[in-house]
């Protein structure tokens, strides 16, 4: 095995949280919650909005500051200023808020039932790493053994004392255990690429783990773990049951925005305007002259003058500058509106129905995560009984079997006992070690888990 940084669970666990996949994701659906809770707030306020347009027309058409008909070809402009607010709408808005945001704290929930997935995959990970290199550890011991047997009985087969036959057995065997020892270290070498995978490492970069006793792992004892307190403790504390009961929260506020929208909504709405006309004219003089005389009449011999009138004003109309132009015509409105739906082919009182039906989905859902719960404690808490009792009568098998093996050996020595028993004692005392190996992070995992769904997370 390559010497390689360590890192114990604390460390993989943190790096998980921070890189994981699956993790990043769900703080994503968490990000889109509260952009989805921001707009529903916003949508509390006042509404505002700016148009404007401008354009050419030529031809036989409308001046659009005159309204008179005109052939002309022109400039025009015209320009905007919008507001409305919802008076009243039965809380429809109030409620979407609500309801977002009870959907924002359960996709935090459900982000942090990710990073618990994420730390009991990389606790599970991390044991089964420590089981592996536990097995190769006994391979190797294994592999000593038979190697020291060998030796032993290759000098009593020079010495005449054993025949030929009983080294090429033993060669055999340790032939055997050199293949278990690569399986075994094959085993650890998988579990190391799992555990990066689920870290988000580079499959080829340097990386192995603190290996802590098993038996210094510390565990609660398995009466302070009854599956019944661990339930209650678990419907309190684990996201899922949380997600689920904000989850119901949401859908049963959405109601009642769905059945807000089934009614009169009451507005209030305000507009600025103003617009714009390059043909648009204004008087900028005015003089007074005295008309020059078209002929004379005589009245009793005498000759008046004769003028068109007397006096008259020359107007001189200009182009109306355009600051001018948006003063002169800035026109206001305010008003108040009534919307009634009346017929929409029943999308509104559709959504309502479909909305209190996703109410009883997300309850079906809650019964169902429940009891699911419910039954992993309890099989949880079966498994470690079981495991500890397995444990137990492990331990006891290994210390038989290693006295039968050693005094299978001391009888080979003496020429008392055949290869083929040495072996078979031998074997029977690696199988003895690996299930008692087996059977002690077994337990130590189910007893994690239980501490897991108690709300204790995941310690090693």
């Amino acid at each position: 095995m390559l010497a390689q940084d360590k890192w114990d669970l604390r460390q993989c666990v943190e790096y998980a949280l921070k890189n994981n996949v699956s993790v990043k994701q769900a703080d994503l659906q968490t990000r889109f919650a509260a952009l989805n809770l921001q707009q529903s707030k916003m949508a509390l306020y006042p509404n505002f909005s700016f148009n404007g347009n401008a354009g050419y027309g030529a031809g036989r058409n409308q001046d659009p500051t005159s309204f008179s008909l005109i052939t002309q070809g022109y400039w025009s402009g015209n320009y905007n200023l919008q507001a409305g607010v919802d008076l009243f709408n039965w809380f429809s808005k109030r409620n979407n808020v609500v309801s977002r945001d009870f959907a924002y704290q359960a996709a935090e929930a459900v982000a942090d039932k990710a990073r618990n997935d994420v730390a009991l995959n990389i606790a599970v990970a991390y044991l089964q790493i420590l089981l592996a290199r536990e097995q190769y550890n006994i391979s190797k011991v294994q592999i000593e053994q038979t190697r020291s047997q060998l030796e032993s009985t290759r000098k009593q087969v020079d010495a005449g004392k054993l025949p030929e036959l009983n080294y090429v057995q033993l060669e055999s065997q340790l032939a055997t255990d050199s293949s278990n020892r690569i399986t075994a270290e094959t085993t650890v070498l998988q579990n190391i690429l799992q555990m990066k995978a689920l870290l988000n490492l580079d499959a080829g970069a340097a990386f192995d783990i603190a290996a802590p006793p098993v038996d210094q792992i510390p565990v609660e004892s398995l009466a302070a773990l009854q599956p019944e307190e661990v339930y209650n403790l678990a419907l309190k504390n684990m996201p899922q049951q949380k997600a689920d009961n904000l989850n119901i929260k949401s859908a049963q506020k959405a109601v009642d925005v769905a059945k807000g929208n089934m009614y009169p909504t009451f507005s209030m709405f305000g507009a600025l305007g103003t617009r714009f006309n390059s043909r648009q004219s204004q008087v900028v003089s005015i003089a007074q002259t005295t008309a020059p005389q078209i002929g004379k009449v005589n009245v009793a011999g005498s000759d008046y003058p004769v003028t068109a009138m007397d006096p008259y004003f020359l107007i001189k109309n200009g182009y109306t500058p355009f600051w001018n132009q948006l003063d002169q015509n800035f026109n206001q409105s305010i008003g108040v509106g009534l919307s009634i739906p009346i017929f929409n082919a029943s999308n509104l009182r559709t959504a309502w129905k479909r909305s209190k039906l996703t109410v009883q989905q997300y309850e079906l859902t809650k019964e169902q995560n429940s009891r699911t719960l419910k039954q992993d404690i309890y099989k949880a808490y079966n498994d470690a009984t079981a495991a500890i009792q397995k444990f137990n009568a492990n331990q006891k098998a290994v210390e038989a079997a290693q006295k039968g093996y050693d005094f299978a050996r001391k009888r080979y020595d003496l020429g008392l006992l055949s290869i083929y028993e040495l072996i078979t004692s031998q074997t029977t005392l690696l199988q003895a070690k690996v299930q008692a190996v087996y059977s002690q992070y077994d337990f130590v995992f189910k007893m994690k888990l239980l501490e897991f769904y108690k709300g204790q997370g995941i310690k090693l």
